[in-house]
């Protein structure tokens, strides 16, 4: 396993953390599983952690608190708020009211006093960065968090949350979690250069661009991961971007045999030479689905390889821009086009 410095904290990180969106009701996994991948993770030289309150309705967070007691201090925790929990509608979003309740609740939850790295799951139009620094300032100074970060961001809108602790002489976010992989690489044309502008330290998540990447996907087979079952537009290949993606894998697959390599090893190495990205996460269901991505801890690609990659997707694209989650309001709702 790798170590990087999370941006400018300090903190000594794994370059693979573990993401614990499929712990609970999404990834059908029980108490017992979720332990044993802990257990395995951190064997494996894993230390951080990230879950969220939204992860099946906070179950994820339950399960997380179970398996790392006893231990709670050697490992990174992050967790994260904003997204619905439930139909309140005050219980979502960054607003000082919402996040001091629900930082509260996570906690209770994970059982712990504190967490090392509180995210805002995604940014609210709704409140000022002013609001929210403020709240997420006051939430440090008592101790309950170490340091703040975004998630998924557009990158005007990390410049301007910068910019406003400056301006309000605020704690700032130290990091940013965006979607990255091999078949989304939209985020290097502004996300990463304004992270390193900033000296954020990026936890990368879908590296494995939902499953895309796993090597489970093929030209001939058919299409039977997890996700595709709850989400079957974004695989069926009548689709055009669903179509680009396959016949990308399918020449990426070339490039990991040639190079003595799985699929997986491709993925995971790409995403974490990027010299902005700290730690890419992972997200396994099973302890066989984490055996597989922890092969790829130390895996260093090599330059021949990155220019396959790079010929076969190139620098900045993604192949399918509408599954986006950091596209700013006006270019998803017309009305806001228009006077």
């Amino acid at each position: 396993m790798q170590y990087r410095t999370l941006g400018r904290t300090g903190v000594q990180v794994s370059s693979l953390a573990l993401g614990a969106m499929n712990f609970g009701r999404i990834g059908r996994t029980t108490q017992e599983e979720v332990t044993a991948v802990v257990d395995a993770a951190i064997e494996g030289g894993i230390n951080v952690i990230d879950t969220a309150d939204a992860y099946s309705g906070g179950e994820s967070e339950e399960m997380v608190g179970k398996a790392i007691a006893g231990r709670r201090d050697d490992l990174v925790l992050a967790t994260k708020a904003t997204l619905p929990m439930g139909d309140e509608r005050n219980h979502r979003g960054s607003s000082r009211r919402w996040l001091v309740t629900s930082l509260d609740n996570s906690l209770r939850r994970l059982g712990v006093d504190h967490v090392d790295l509180y995210q805002i799951h995604r940014w609210d139009p709704t409140t000022s960065d002013e609001e929210t620094l403020s709240a997420l300032t006051d939430l440090q100074r008592a101790g309950k968090i170490g340091y703040f970060g975004s998630s998924t961001f557009p990158a005007y809108r990390i410049v301007q949350a910068q910019w406003a602790a400056r301006e309000h002489h605020l704690s700032r976010y130290v990091t940013e979690q965006p979607s990255y992989s091999i078949l989304q690489r939209g985020i290097e044309t502004h996300v990463l250069p304004v992270t390193e502008e900033y000296g954020l330290g990026v936890l990368a998540w879908s590296p494995l661009a939902s499953g895309w990447l796993s090597g489970a996907i093929r030209e001939g087979r058919d299409i039977a991961t997890s996700r595709s079952t709850f989400m079957p537009q974004r695989f069926d290949t009548a689709i055009p971007s669903n179509r680009a993606r396959l016949d990308a894998v399918e020449r990426l697959a070339a490039v990991a045999d040639e190079a003595g390599l799985t699929m997986i090893q491709l993925a995971l190495g790409f995403v974490t030479a990027h010299p902005a990205v700290t730690s890419a996460l992972i997200g396994p269901r099973t302890l066989d689905h984490l055996r597989s991505q922890l092969a790829a801890a130390d895996t260093v690609l090599t330059a021949d390889v990155l220019d396959a990659i790079d010929s076969i997707v190139a620098p900045g694209v993604d192949l399918a821009a509408h599954e986006k989650n950091d596209t700013p309001p006006a270019l998803l709702d017309p009305a806001l086009r228009r006077r």
